[in-house]
């Protein structure tokens, strides 16, 4: 399957440079040079990525002026599609404020497109594997009762709902989704890797050390020992669940 990739750049030279050289490489590729062409191909077919320069200085159909950073912000807000910042500067600042509004990964101008392939595929696949995750998660979800019940806790399947008596407890994407993982496979063994398969997490950076901060996280919001620390092997959850 050919990947559709959409380089957006207000320097011609660019576009055509990664166009030439990721249709070499297999992938179909589309181009914009501001927000409002953006907009256009991404509405027009679907994207799978996109390159998208920091310092871009863009128009969309709603604002002017709109630069690179702002259009990442949009455009997660209104899809999952794979994101790669392109920026001149080599400031920590950007990149930070980048990965924070939405995208996955970047590279710094000068770069070589070598390293823009490798870093294309690595995500192209990271995302795949939160697909395939994320139907394996929903098949589950279908087998189940809507509601689980363990240890005075009920977890709301659908809704995306955890209940303690009449309380209803707060769970980000990220938390609800490692409490599912836990409560549908209660009283086994489960790694860090597959608990990180279970999660939509696919920034590059993501890790196993993610996977203990989410899961103290859910230590402060229910009875911290449900979930049991097997050393060397990764977690247990130590109740029993009905649904």
């Amino acid at each position: 399957m050919a990947y559709n990739v959409l380089v957006v750049d207000d320097e011609s030279v660019i576009r055509a440079r990664l166009k030439g050289y990721f249709e070499k490489e297999g992938y179909r590729v589309h181009q914009a040079q501001n927000g409002e062409q953006m907009w256009d191909e991404f509405n027009r077919q679907h994207i799978d990525l996109v390159i998208l320069d920091i310092n871009l200085q863009g128009i969309n159909s709603m604002t002017s002026g709109v630069d690179g950073l702002s259009l990442t912000r949009e455009l997660r807000s209104r899809s999952d599609v794979g994101i790669i910042l392109v920026t001149g500067r080599d400031e920590a600042i950007d990149k930070i404020i980048g990965l924070e509004m939405g995208a996955d990964d970047y590279v710094t101008k000068p770069f070589e497109l070598r390293e823009l392939l490798v870093r294309v595929k690595n995500l192209l696949w990271r995302i795949s594997l939160v697909r395939k995750a994320e139907k394996e998660m929903i098949e589950q979800l279908e087998q189940k009762d809507d509601v689980i019940i363990f240890d005075g806790y009920a977890l709301e399947l659908n809704s995306r709902k955890l209940l303690h008596g009449e309380n209803l407890i707060k769970l980000t994407k990220a938390e609800f989704e490692l409490l599912a993982a836990f409560v549908l496979h209660p009283q086994q063994v489960l790694s860090r890797e597959r608990l990180m398969q279970q999660t939509s997490h696919r920034n590059q950076d993501v890790n196993d050390r993610t996977i203990d901060v989410i899961l103290r996280r859910l230590r402060n919001k229910l009875n911290p020992e449900l979930f049991v620390t097997v050393h060397g092997e990764g977690y247990l959850f130590s109740a029993k669940v009905e649904g």
